[in-house]
């Protein structure tokens, strides 16, 4: 079975609404790494030398590479990456190797079974 790692950087307002959403696409799990810091195209806003930004957050998901489009996609659309500027940043990269999986890949197993009937 091959992986694809989907990493997602976003408000954290949005945290929970991803990681929700990814799972009703098929992500069997997460990890969420909290108060992440990133700069886009456009510095952020200062006041009195602070910065004006909501905490973003990190959301790492590790999936069949067959359903790793349709969360990608579900992700983007459920933190409403496409709406504005900034909003937030979801992408894959190819995993080699993984272990420890075991739950996950009885369970992906089970519903690839169930899709082929």
């Amino acid at each position: 079975m091959k992986f694809k790692l989907i990493i997602s950087l976003a408000q954290d307002a949005y945290t929970d609404v991803i990681v929700d959403a990814a799972r009703s696409a098929g992500a069997t799990g997460a990890t969420v790494i909290t108060s992440v810091r990133g700069e886009g195209l456009e510095k952020k806003k200062t006041f009195l030398g602070l910065t004006v930004a909501g905490q973003r957050d990190m959301a790492l998901f590790l999936v069949e590479e067959h359903l790793a489009a349709n969360i990608l996609e579900t992700i983007c659309t459920a933190g409403e990456f496409l709406q504005e500027p900034g909003r937030g940043v979801v992408f894959q990269i190819d995993i080699e190797d993984a272990i420890g999986l075991e739950t996950q890949v009885k369970a992906l197993k089970t519903s690839l079974e169930k899709d082929e009937l």
